[in-house]
């Protein structure tokens, strides 16, 4: 069983949560199986090229998803997550062989004491470039 965080314990910089997430052509066709999108630039490499990506690309929300579970599990309660926002930077290109990998690192970015919320940054990576940017998650550890 989880523990919530205690707000008090936290200050500007920490590091809260982290991750790897290894991303297959599988892992894409599930995951499209699951969300209804099943636009082909997700699995064809020849729809890709043909419109002008270099190859497969995860789904963004796919990796949105991804990038917020640290957090997620850090702070024990999905409803704890009251806001969460990323912008699409980079695409996640998935070879067919090696599959890509996301790294994501959740650092503490301001704390609103009054309001017992915590505002978490996201890095989101892939190949080391950022992938999503401004990505914040606001947890509330009331």
């Amino acid at each position: 069983m989880s523990t919530t965080p205690a707000l008090e314990s936290l200050s500007v910089g920490d590091v809260v949560a982290g991750g790897s997430f290894a991303l297959t052509r599988d892992s894409l066709v599930r995951y499209a199986g699951a969300s209804g999108d099943f636009n082909p630039i997700h699995y064809r490499d020849d729809v890709a090229v043909s419109v002008g990506l270099p190859g497969v690309l995860a789904h963004g929300m796919l990796t949105m998803g991804l990038a917020v579970q640290p957090v997620v599990d850090w702070v024990g309660d999905p409803a704890r997550i009251v806001d969460y926002q990323v912008r699409f930077t980079r695409p996640v290109l998935v070879d067919p062989v090696d599959g890509a990998v996301v790294t994501v690192v959740a650092r503490v970015g301001v704390i609103d004491a009054e309001a017992r919320v915590a505002r978490i940054d996201l890095t989101v990576t892939f190949n080391d470039q950022t992938v999503l940017g401004k990505a914040q998650a606001r947890v509330s550890l009331a």
